[in-house]
Protein backbone atom coordinates (compact mmCIF):
# COMPACT_ATOMS: atom_id res chain seq x y z
CA UNK A 1 0.00 0.00 0.00
CA UNK A 2 0.91 3.71 -0.83
CA UNK A 3 0.48 4.78 2.94
CA UNK A 4 2.32 2.05 4.27
CA UNK A 5 5.78 2.29 2.46
CA UNK A 6 5.48 5.08 -0.47
CA UNK A 7 8.85 4.85 -1.16
CA UNK A 8 8.71 1.05 -2.18
CA UNK A 9 5.57 2.04 -3.86
CA UNK A 10 7.31 4.59 -6.09
CA UNK A 11 10.03 2.83 -6.27
CA UNK A 12 8.45 -0.36 -7.40
CA UNK A 13 5.90 1.69 -9.96
CA UNK A 14 9.08 3.59 -11.58
CA UNK A 15 11.16 0.43 -11.99
CA UNK A 16 8.49 -1.97 -13.29
CA UNK A 17 8.30 0.52 -16.15
CA UNK A 18 11.82 -0.36 -17.23
CA UNK A 19 13.09 1.87 -20.06
CA UNK A 20 10.10 3.49 -20.23
CA UNK A 21 9.18 6.92 -18.48
CA UNK A 22 5.86 6.85 -16.16
CA UNK A 23 4.64 10.29 -16.82
CA UNK A 24 6.61 10.70 -19.90
CA UNK A 25 10.15 12.46 -20.93
CA UNK A 26 8.61 16.09 -21.65
CA UNK A 27 7.79 18.96 -18.85
CA UNK A 28 4.56 19.02 -17.24
CA UNK A 29 1.92 21.90 -19.32
CA UNK A 30 0.96 23.89 -16.66
CA UNK A 31 4.68 24.11 -15.81
CA UNK A 32 6.23 24.91 -20.03
CA UNK A 33 2.76 27.85 -19.81
CA UNK A 34 3.84 29.73 -16.86
CA UNK A 35 7.66 28.98 -16.61
CA UNK A 36 8.01 32.54 -18.47
CA UNK A 37 7.91 33.95 -14.93
CA UNK A 38 11.27 32.82 -13.93
CA UNK A 39 14.11 35.11 -14.20
CA UNK A 40 17.06 34.14 -16.16
CA UNK A 41 19.30 31.75 -14.97
CA UNK A 42 16.83 31.36 -11.19
CA UNK A 43 17.64 28.37 -8.71
CA UNK A 44 15.02 26.72 -8.76
CA UNK A 45 14.00 23.45 -6.67
CA UNK A 46 11.53 20.62 -8.15
CA UNK A 47 9.76 18.74 -5.57
CA UNK A 48 9.05 15.34 -5.53
CA UNK A 49 10.65 15.69 -9.36
CA UNK A 50 10.23 11.62 -10.46
CA UNK A 51 11.89 10.88 -13.39
CA UNK A 52 13.05 14.26 -14.30
CA UNK A 53 11.22 15.53 -16.92
CA UNK A 54 10.16 18.94 -15.17
CA UNK A 55 14.07 19.28 -13.94
CA UNK A 56 15.85 18.54 -16.58
CA UNK A 57 13.29 20.96 -18.71
CA UNK A 58 14.40 23.72 -16.32
CA UNK A 59 17.69 23.16 -16.79
CA UNK A 60 17.27 23.11 -20.55
CA UNK A 61 15.82 26.54 -19.97
CA UNK A 62 18.89 27.72 -18.44
CA UNK A 63 17.77 27.72 -14.74
CA UNK A 64 19.82 25.91 -12.11
CA UNK A 65 17.83 22.85 -10.33
CA UNK A 66 17.75 21.19 -7.22
CA UNK A 67 15.68 18.17 -7.81
CA UNK A 68 14.02 16.52 -5.30
CA UNK A 69 13.17 12.84 -5.36
CA UNK A 70 13.06 9.69 -2.79
CA UNK A 71 12.79 7.00 -5.51
CA UNK A 72 16.63 5.43 -6.68
CA UNK A 73 14.35 4.30 -9.64
CA UNK A 74 13.46 7.25 -10.37
CA UNK A 75 16.46 9.40 -9.50
CA UNK A 76 18.32 6.84 -11.96
CA UNK A 77 15.95 7.66 -15.19
CA UNK A 78 16.78 11.83 -14.15
CA UNK A 79 20.03 11.08 -14.28
CA UNK A 80 20.05 9.20 -17.63
CA UNK A 81 17.68 11.90 -19.10
CA UNK A 82 19.44 14.53 -18.12
CA UNK A 83 22.98 12.86 -19.63
CA UNK A 84 21.03 12.60 -22.76
CA UNK A 85 19.49 16.45 -22.77
CA UNK A 86 22.94 17.34 -21.91
CA UNK A 87 22.50 19.64 -19.25
CA UNK A 88 23.19 19.04 -15.61
CA UNK A 89 20.48 19.43 -12.21
CA UNK A 90 21.21 18.47 -8.74
CA UNK A 91 19.89 15.37 -7.84
CA UNK A 92 18.96 14.75 -4.16
CA UNK A 93 17.63 11.36 -3.28
CA UNK A 94 15.75 12.40 0.14
CA UNK A 95 12.07 12.21 0.80
CA UNK A 96 10.51 15.75 1.31
CA UNK A 97 9.89 15.32 5.18
CA UNK A 98 12.94 14.17 5.84
CA UNK A 99 15.08 16.79 4.31
CA UNK A 100 16.52 19.55 5.60
CA UNK A 101 15.15 22.64 3.97
CA UNK A 102 17.14 25.09 3.55
CA UNK A 103 15.35 28.79 4.24
CA UNK A 104 15.13 31.65 1.68
CA UNK A 105 17.52 29.78 -0.91
CA UNK A 106 15.17 29.49 -3.83
CA UNK A 107 13.63 31.91 -6.53
CA UNK A 108 11.07 29.53 -7.58
CA UNK A 109 9.90 26.37 -6.20
CA UNK A 110 7.88 23.90 -8.40
CA UNK A 111 6.08 20.88 -7.41
CA UNK A 112 3.69 19.19 -10.41
CA UNK A 113 0.91 16.48 -9.06
CA UNK A 114 2.40 16.32 -5.34
CA UNK A 115 -0.95 14.58 -3.80
CA UNK A 116 0.58 12.15 -1.88
CA UNK A 117 0.40 13.81 1.76
CA UNK A 118 -2.33 13.95 3.75
CA UNK A 119 -4.33 17.49 4.46
CA UNK A 120 -1.96 17.38 7.64
CA UNK A 121 1.14 16.21 6.33
CA UNK A 122 0.57 18.30 3.38
CA UNK A 123 0.49 22.19 5.49
CA UNK A 124 3.76 21.26 6.39
CA UNK A 125 4.61 20.47 3.21
CA UNK A 126 3.28 24.31 2.10
CA UNK A 127 4.82 25.85 4.71
CA UNK A 128 8.10 23.93 4.10
CA UNK A 129 8.36 25.07 0.17
CA UNK A 130 7.46 28.76 0.61
CA UNK A 131 9.96 29.31 3.57
CA UNK A 132 12.31 27.75 1.17
CA UNK A 133 11.84 30.65 -1.82
CA UNK A 134 13.55 33.75 -0.70
CA UNK A 135 11.29 37.10 -0.59
CA UNK A 136 9.57 37.45 -3.71
CA UNK A 137 10.07 33.89 -4.85
CA UNK A 138 7.41 32.10 -6.79
CA UNK A 139 5.46 28.56 -6.01
CA UNK A 140 4.19 26.50 -8.83
CA UNK A 141 1.79 23.95 -8.30
CA UNK A 142 -0.32 21.90 -10.32
CA UNK A 143 -2.47 19.37 -8.67
CA UNK A 144 -6.03 17.40 -9.43
CA UNK A 145 -9.32 18.60 -7.86
CA UNK A 146 -11.78 16.21 -5.81
CA UNK A 147 -13.78 16.14 -9.70
CA UNK A 148 -10.68 14.11 -10.93
CA UNK A 149 -11.94 11.30 -9.14
CA UNK A 150 -14.54 10.78 -12.29
CA UNK A 151 -12.06 10.97 -14.96
CA UNK A 152 -10.24 8.43 -12.86
CA UNK A 153 -6.46 9.40 -15.43
CA UNK A 154 -4.23 9.78 -12.83
CA UNK A 155 -3.94 11.13 -9.15
CA UNK A 156 -4.93 9.59 -6.08
CA UNK A 157 -7.78 7.90 -5.12
CA UNK A 158 -8.60 9.49 -1.77
CA UNK A 159 -10.42 12.60 -2.17
CA UNK A 160 -8.82 14.54 0.66
CA UNK A 161 -5.56 14.76 -0.87
CA UNK A 162 -6.93 16.39 -3.75
CA UNK A 163 -7.48 20.44 -3.97
CA UNK A 164 -10.00 23.01 -4.24
CA UNK A 165 -9.74 26.74 -4.49
CA UNK A 166 -10.94 27.59 -1.16
CA UNK A 167 -8.43 24.80 0.17
CA UNK A 168 -5.54 26.89 -1.57
CA UNK A 169 -6.80 29.98 -0.90
CA UNK A 170 -6.39 29.21 2.88
CA UNK A 171 -3.19 27.28 2.71
CA UNK A 172 -1.61 30.13 1.07
CA UNK A 173 -2.86 33.04 2.54
CA UNK A 174 -0.36 35.92 3.58
CA UNK A 175 0.95 35.86 0.58
CA UNK A 176 0.25 37.07 -2.53
CA UNK A 177 -1.63 34.76 -4.94
CA UNK A 178 -0.61 35.49 -8.80
CA UNK A 179 -2.84 32.55 -10.50
CA UNK A 180 -5.52 30.36 -9.58
CA UNK A 181 -7.49 28.59 -12.11
CA UNK A 182 -9.62 24.95 -12.26
CA UNK A 183 -10.43 23.71 -15.81
CA UNK A 184 -10.55 19.97 -17.18
CA UNK A 185 -8.00 19.77 -20.02
CA UNK A 186 -6.79 16.76 -21.57
CA UNK A 187 -3.48 16.21 -21.01
CA UNK A 188 -0.68 13.32 -22.06
CA UNK A 189 2.21 12.73 -19.51
CA UNK A 190 3.35 8.97 -20.22
CA UNK A 191 0.83 6.26 -19.39
CA UNK A 192 0.57 7.72 -15.50
CA UNK A 193 -1.25 10.47 -16.83
CA UNK A 194 -3.45 10.35 -19.82
CA UNK A 195 -6.71 11.45 -20.93
CA UNK A 196 -9.35 13.95 -19.53
CA UNK A 197 -8.18 15.63 -16.11
CA UNK A 198 -9.85 17.94 -13.67
CA UNK A 199 -7.08 20.34 -12.80
CA UNK A 200 -6.18 23.51 -10.31
CA UNK A 201 -3.19 25.71 -11.09
CA UNK A 202 -2.09 28.22 -8.98
CA UNK A 203 1.18 30.70 -8.43
CA UNK A 204 2.06 32.64 -5.15
CA UNK A 205 4.74 34.91 -4.76
CA UNK A 206 6.18 34.25 -1.41
CA UNK A 207 5.63 38.06 0.60
CA UNK A 208 9.04 38.92 2.32
CA UNK A 209 8.73 38.42 6.07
Amino acid sequence: MVDDDPKSFWNQRFSAAGEAFVFGRDPNDFLARESGRLLPGSQVLSVADGEGRNGVFLAEAGHQVDALEFAPAAVAKSRRLAQERGVAINLIEADVFDWSWPAAAYDAVVAIFIQFAPPGRRQVLFERMLQALKPGGLLLLQGYTPKQLEYATGGPSAVENLYTEAMLLEAFSGHDILLLRTHESVIDEGAGHRGMSALVDVVVQRIAD
